[in-house]
């Protein structure tokens, strides 16, 4: 934001800090803690106002910035599903899937919106008064379950969070690293406990593939706890709340569903290189 307090806005959304009592009348700052992080997605803001926009690290910048839709990979997600959405229609456009669901929140969607789809980030690039349509390139397909999918089947689908609120899940980036197979349902008193085994690649382990006891990971954009982990799979357990609501009631013995390891491993596996 700017020294008046009228906020850049990001995809619509308000994004701002409180600059120091003795920054430069009519500049804008960035605190030293985001110094970094302003320097990567300066140019992604659309400005509300004429007031100069924010230079390398935090400094007064003279050009304007240009109005520039923010990329997807600024996004991300919790792992709290809204609803299921139903698959209304599937086209193959050569190596691309267009998909086509309805939900109920449609008329709130606007044209390039970031969704998640059983935990795949995926724009929003039609939509009509009761549907919507997002497109999957080959390598999503190949990566994810997406190309699994017929018409009548159910979606996990959540929108991107809003900073301004809680976390209520884990940080999901919308970013499959792989699928897993369902080896086993079985009912516990009222609950579900869900078995998926996955292809375990050692080396990929060690970049934070994998999961730990009581740790996160998402399966079909679901954010889950993980129990009785080991080096090709886990279980998790599903509350009649989350089974109902999300295509986990869907899930049997075979199904296909997406993984998403915890970021935050991943980061402390690479940093551990640097020792």
């Amino acid at each position: 934001g700017d020294l008046s307090g009228r906020p850049y806005m990001y995809r619509g959304r308000g994004v701002l800090h409180t600059p120091p009592t003795n920054a430069p009348s009519g500049a804008s700052v960035c605190p030293p803690m985001f110094k970094r992080h302003c320097i990567t997605i300066q140019t992604s803001f659309k400005r509300q106002s004429n007031s100069p926009p924010m230079g390398p690290l935090g400094g007064v910048c003279n050009t304007p910035l240009p109005l520039t839709t923010p990329p997807n990979y600024l996004f991300m997600f919790s792992g709290i599903v809204e609803e299921a959405a139903t698959i209304v229609a599937l086209e193959q456009d050569k190596g691309n899937l267009h998909l086509t669901l309805r939900c109920s929140f449609v008329n709130e969607l606007k044209i390039d919106q970031s969704v998640a789809h059983n935990g795949v980030c995926l724009t929003v690039v039609r939509r009509t008064d009761d549907t919507y349509t997002v497109t999957a390139v080959r390598e999503t397909l190949e990566r994810s379950n997406l190309g699994h999918l017929h018409v009548g089947d159910r979606v996990n689908v959540e929108r991107s969070m809003l900073m301004n609120g809680r976390l209520d899940g884990h940080i999901v980036q919308g970013h499959v690293d792989q699928t897993a197979v369902c080896t086993d349902v079985r009912e516990a008193d009222g609950s579900w406990y869900y078995t998926f085994s996955y292809t375990a690649d050692p080396e990929m382990a060690r970049q934070g593939y994998m999961t730990v006891e009581k740790g996160s990971v998402t399966v079909n954009g679901v954010s889950l706890t993980v129990c009785n982990s080991r080096a090709d799979g886990f279980e998790v357990a599903i509350i009649p709340y989350t089974h109902d609501l999300t295509n986990f009631n869907a899930i049997v013995k075979g199904t296909v569903v997406n993984l998403e390891f915890d970021i935050i491993g991943k980061y402390i596996s690479r940093l551990m290189t640097f020792k």
